[in-house]
């Protein structure tokens, strides 16, 4: 007899088992077993449409598959987004094209259509298909009304329209369709956004081949600015392809990952909506991309800090907002969706995020670095940006030295986190150097003092004699991944022997088989029970750190091992198990911008 942990995962494919598509304003997670399990629409943060990934019985889905016991296999368009789900059946091989196409502008742009394009390669094989959209995320009845070739799904906030070259029929709420296809046969089924501006269309397989062509030659000519030719090409321009994914193109945002809700540790509550545009992991997504050559994207992404983000001329005395959503709002209030059981029943699930009002002083070096970076690779940054540059190095010299709740999030108090101080250090020795390269009006006498005093005070108090290592907050012996990217940033030296005796604390306490932990909770209480999986990105910045120290056996080691746990078709969720499996949000752009950065300096150090 199965236990109820075993019951509730037979109901749902694994975090991994999925690939991604998008248009740059929303994107579609589908399943190795053909299945649509998480697609918001309009938007990354809109309300579900499809969400069995969050509860398999009320979520919502779109399924198409073989109808006939067949095995899966799953992989990308080479060098695109557009994803191939191909099923081997007895009697013939079969396959789904699944993208949606990335229109510039125009009233087009508010279809979001979702192409599902099929087609039999070999002998003949039966398909399936079962549109079953839940809107609001299951809260918000709908009806269907058909025409010949079309269904609309019509709720009070949002209305789509199936159109499909095979015949359908309605069950209650959902739309079935069974149909078979002989070798060389295609049948499309695509899903619009409709309403007074956008009118129902359909979608001939024609039309479906010329969209599936021109998205191709999107991705492809995106792609073919890339300047990376090193060793682990494929890997690094999959991470890119999956950042441009995470960009909403309206505002220039990078959202932290698409979904919300998947657990960091089965049957716990560490489960957080990451559909948002963190400050921090987004200023790091436009580092990774201008290193590769996509000037394009890290513009918009300053766009939109000096939209949203960044001070006004007043220099309010509040510090910045650590996250803003999509579109540059603060308001991110977090509730949770009782009638939503959480994937494989780790609930909750939770909407919004109130880590939104919590003090992060780490963020501003993150942010300054960007513009640093910007400036250096991509564009000048103009005299008005300055100024607001100005500003808030003003305000970070006059509020460094308070505790904050730390990169993490802890919902522990706030602490004098070591990260937090070293990247406030961060925030204003960048700025001086653009300040000295440029000649630049700035106090840096005065900026200089408090420089140099955050790095004593770190050097004085971030360093533990007994744990022989920097440590995770002020006067404690706590290690903490954060730490590692010391050297990145370029606050101290990756030979300096505090940090190799640091490197070798990390390397014996929180690094597992090459996979890191953030910290440990046993001894670094974080206010939330339970436990959690390794963190992705910490493992890449070990990778880094490893390299920078010149023990370059190790982090080459360190890194072919962190690619065997990416999933099948190489992207990466927030954390890894105990057991290799998938945990937390999917994808995490922080992971995939960390990979970028591990490979290229491991490239640059073995030559």
């Amino acid at each position: 007899m199965s236990t109820p942990d075993e019951a509730a995962g037979a109901r749902y494919l694994p975090i991994g088992e999925h690939g991604l598509i998008g248009d740059l304003r929303t994107v579609a997670l589908v399943g190795t077993n053909g299945t649509i399990d998480w697609y918001c629409c309009p938007d990354f943060d809109a309300p579900s449409v499809f969400g069995s990934l969050v509860d398999a019985g009320r979520g919502g889905s779109f399924e198409l598959a073989a109808d006939t016991p067949a095995d899966t296999k799953q992989f990308y368009f080479p060098d695109t987004n557009v994803l191939i789900t191909r099923f081997y059946a007895p009697d013939g091989v079969g396959e789904v094209r699944d993208f949606m196409p990335v229109t510039g502008g125009g009233p087009e742009v508010d279809r979001h259509r979702l192409i599902r394009q099929v087609t039999c390669v070999r002998g003949t094989i039966p398909f399936r298909a079962l549109i079953a959209p839940r809107f609001e995320y299951a809260t918000l009845p709908h009806t269907v009304r058909t025409t010949e070739g079309h269904a609309t799904f019509e709720s009070a906030k949002l209305t789509l329209n199936l159109t499909s070259t095979v015949p359908f029929e309605t069950d209650g709420q959902d739309v079935r369709a069974r149909f078979t296809l002989a070798e060389g046969e295609q049948a499309v089924l695509a899903l619009d956004q409709v309403g007074d501006t956008i009118q129902p269309r359909t979608c001939p397989v024609q039309q479906a081949q010329d969209q599936f062509l021109a998205t191709v030659r999107y991705w492809r000519r995106w792609l073919s600015q890339s300047r990376y030719r090193g060793r682990w090409r494929e890997v690094v321009h999959r991470s890119a392809l999956t950042l441009k994914l995470l960009t909403y193109a309206p505002s220039g945002g990078i959202v932290a990952a698409p979904t919300t809700s998947l657990p960091e540790q089965l049957g716990g509550p560490r489960n957080w909506d990451y559909r948002y545009v963190w400050i921090r992991d987004a200023a790091f997504c436009g580092y990774a991309l201008l290193r590769l050559g996509f000037t394009e994207e890290a513009e918009a992404f300053i766009d939109f800090l000096t939209r949203h983000a960044m001070l006004g001329p007043d220099c309010p005395t509040g510090p910045l907002q650590i996250m803003y959503g999509i579109d540059g709002r603060r308001d991110l209030p977090e509730r949770v969706l009782p009638h939503l059981e959480g994937y494989r029943n780790s609930a909750p699930v939770r909407v919004g995020n109130d880590a939104a009002g919590q003090l992060q002083l780490d963020i501003y070096g993150a942010l300054v670095d960007a513009l640093y970076l910007y400036n250096k690779w991509g564009r000048p940054i103009s005299s008005e940006r300055w100024e607001e540059l100005s500003c808030i190095v003003d305000w970070i010299c006059a509020h460094w030295d308070q505790p904050d709740e730390g990169i993490w999030e802890t919902r522990g108090g706030r602490k004098n986190f070591v990260y937090s101080r070293l990247m406030c250090w961060v925030a204003i020795e960048r700025a001086i150097r653009v300040a000295n390269q440029r000649g630049l009006p700035a106090d840096i006498p005065a900026w200089q003092r408090v420089r140099d005093t955050i790095y004593r005070q770190i050097m004085r108090c971030g360093w533990s004699e007994e744990a022989g290592a920097f440590v995770q907050h002020f006067d404690d012996d706590v290690l903490d991944a954060s730490v590692l990217m010391m050297p990145l940033a370029k606050f101290v030296a990756p030979t300096d022997p505090k940090w190799l005796s640091t490197l070798d604390a990390l390397g014996d306490k929180l690094v597992s088989d090459s996979l890191v932990y953030r910290y440990d909770p046993d001894v670094s209480p974080d206010g939330l029970p339970g436990r959690e999986g390794t963190f992705s990105v910490c493992s890449f910045w070990y990778v880094e750190a490893l390299a920078r120290a010149g023990r370059l056996d190790e982090a080459r080691l360190a890194f072919e091992k962190m690619l065997t746990y990416a999933n099948h078709v190489g992207l990466y969720a927030e954390q890894i198990s105990h057991t290799g499996e998938q945990l937390g949000n999917f994808p995490q752009a922080l992971t995939h911008l960390a990979l970028i950065s591990a490979a290229f300096n491991l490239d640059h150090a073995l030559g």
